[in-house]
C-alpha cells in the first residue's frame, strides 16, 4: 500500500514504478519484472482461487526467472506460504513471500529492506543452482520456511515467528544461510497442484464446550476435514460423549488432525491420559506443524483424494518440511 498524497488515505501501490521508489533496486545485480493482481486485495480477502492464480503466474514465468519474490499481506501469508508449499512440488527455486508492517510510502517502513533482502536471497546461487529452493517467508532480517510461520503480533515488525524450526538465512552484514536446515536439492520435475477442497473447520478447544456445540459442528453437511486445536501436548476432555462424538465423526470418514494450542512445541498423543483416547480412536497427530500449515496440508490432501486407509499416514509424514 502507498498513501495517497492529496487525501492521505492508503491505495493500491503500482508496482510498475517500483524502481522509481525504491531506487536501491537498481543496485542488485539482477533484473526485475513485476506482475500484479489486476486488481490487488487485502490479505483478508485471500482464498484459494487467489493461490491457484498466484501458482500459475509462478507456473508460466517458470523457466524464464531464477527466482520468485510474492509481496502478501501479512495477516494471511503464512497460510498462503504453507499452501503454496504444497502447491510446488519438486521446487528447484526460491518462491519468497514477504510484506510489511508499514505501507511502503511511510517514512519508517520495513517494507524497503523486507523486499529488497527477499529479492537479494532469490538471487542467491551455489555452482549455477539456487540455494534456496523451498517457499519461504522473509521478514525482520529473517527467512523462514514458509509452512512453519505464524504471524504473532499486530504491532511489531517481528510480526512472524517459526518456533518450532530455525530461521534459515539470517540478515546482518552479512547474509547468514544455515545449508543445514534447506530442503535436500531436486532434480525432478516440478509439478503444479491446484486442487483443494475447504470442507474442513478449525475447532479450538476451551473449558465447557458443550455437546451440542461439538455435535453441530460435525454435522455440518459435506464436512471432511476437522483441525482441532487441543491443550498442551495435544489433551482434550476424556468426557465419554466428547471422545464418542469424535470417533462417530471419524468412522463417517471425517479426518480429525490434532495440533496443539500453544504457539510452540508439539502433539504427542499418549504422553497424558487425556490424549491416549484420541491415538486410540484414530485422530491424526499434527506433531509440531502450525495451525496455518494443517489447514492448508488437509484442504491439499483433500483436494487430491487420498484413499481414507493412508490419509493418517501420510499426513503424520512430512512432504515439505512442515513436520519435524
Amino acid at each position: 500500500m502507498i498513501k495517497d498524497v492529496k487525501t492521505g488515505s492508503l491505495k493500491a501501490f503500482d508496482f510498475s514504478t517500483i524502481s522509481q521508489r525504491i531506487t536501491e533496486l537498481e543496485q542488485l545485480d539482477c533484473n526485475i519484472t513485476t506482475i500484479s493482481f489486476e486488481k490487488p486485495i487485502d490479505s483478508s480477502d485471500m482464498n484459494i482461487d487467489r493461490w491457484v492464480q498466484i501458482v500459475s503466474i509462478i507456473e508460466e514465468n517458470y523457466d524464464d526467472f531464477d527466482g520468485f519474490v510474492v509481496l502478501h499481506g501479512s495477516d494471511t501469508m503464512s497460510y498462503s506460504a504453507s499452501a503454496l508449499s504444497f502447491m510446488l512440488e519438486n521446487l528447484s527455486k526460491p518462491v519468497v513471500f514477504t510484506g510489511s508492517q508499514l505501507p511502503i510510502g511511510d517514512l519508517r517502513t520495513d517494507a524497503k529492506e523486507n523486499l529488497i533482502t527477499a529479492i537479494q536471497i532469490a538471487c542467491l546461487k551455489e555452482n549455477g543452482k539456487s540455494v534456496i529452493q523451498e517457499v519461504c517467508l522473509y521478514f525482520e532480517y529473517k527467512l523462514y520456511r514458509g509452512n512453519r510461520t505464524t504471524k504473532i503480533n499486530a504491532e511489531h515488525f517481528e510480526a512472524f515467528e517459526s518456533t518450532n524450526y530455525p530461521p534459515l538465512v539470517e540478515s546482518g552484514v552479512h547474509l547468514k544461510v544455515r545449508n543445514d536446515l534447506l530442503l535436500p536439492k531436486t532434480n525432478k520435475k516440478i509439478n503444479f497442484h491446484k486442487t483443494f477442497d475447504n470442507n474442513i473447520v478449525i475447532l479450538k478447544l476451551f473449558p465447557s464446550l458443550t455437546q451440542n456445540v461439538l455435535h453441530t459442528i460435525i454435522s455440518i453437511p459435506g464436512l471432511k476435514g476437522i483441525v482441532m486445536e487441543t491443550y498442551g501436548a495435544g489433551n482434550t476432555t476424556m468426557e465419554e460423549w466428547f471422545i464418542s462424538t469424535l470417533e462417530k465423526a471419524i468412522q463417517s470418514g471425517i479426518q480429525i488432525v490434532n495440533v496443539t494450542q500453544c504457539i510452540g512445541g508439539e502433539v504427542i498423543m499418549g504422553k497424558y491420559e487425556n490424549s491416549s483416547a484420541l491415538k486410540r480412536i484414530g485422530v491424526i497427530s499434527g506433531k509440531d506443524i502450525t495451525t496455518e500449515s494443517a489447514v492448508t496440508k488437509l484442504m491439499f490432501m483433500l483436494g487430491r483424494n487420498v484413499l481414507p486407509n493412508v490419509f493418517k499416514t501420510i499426513f503424520e509424514t512430512s512432504i515439505r518440511g512442515e513436520i519435524s
